[in-house]
């Protein structure tokens, strides 16, 4: 479509999503294509609605020259509707993305992991918040590749 929509999820959008979102935004821009994209991010779970990304993300985030003000919010049934695609992190974020969909009326987004646009075949982006910086870095890299690859692609 002419203006392509993207929304990107994770369970509790502090860690993954945050940075997932981040990253798109800034190659959105660095393309210039900010007229045609509109990115968010959201949790499947309520668990941390309204809280900034963990610090270790943003650190990570910050490392890389990009910043973020995002607060977690829980995906909504408007999100299906509107969004053209519906990105997220892991198995158990999808089968709960697809069963919240499947009580949605024209569900128009199209639900995939993150991970099968990267080009290094890594499907799943692990949950860093029990890890280390080094879990947040990985994190970065999988979402650096896989939505480079995403955007190469419906660009």
């Amino acid at each position: 479509s002419e203006n392509s929509l993207e929304s990107l999820v994770s369970i509790g959008n502090i860690c993954r999503s945050p940075i997932a979102e981040a990253v798109f935004r800034k190659l959105v821009a660095d393309e210039k294509l900010e007229h045609k994209w509109r990115t968010d991010s959201a949790a499947v779970s309520d668990w941390n609605v309204g809280r900034s990304p963990d610090s270790r993300a943003l650190s990570c985030l910050r490392n890389h020259g990009i910043e973020t003000a995002h607060k977690a919010r829980q995906i909504t049934k408007e999100d299906f509707q509107t969004f053209d695609h519906i990105l997220c992190m892991d198995e158990s974020n999808l089968r709960d993305l697809n069963r919240k969909s499947n009580q949605v009326k024209d569900c128009k987004a199209k639900i995939e992991l993150l991970g099968t646009y990267d080009p290094q075949k890594q499907l799943i982006i692990e949950d860093p918040y029990y890890g280390n910086e080094k879990d947040f870095e990985t994190v970065y890299e999988q979402c650096l590749r896989c939505c480079k690859a995403f955007l190469e692609k419906y660009h």
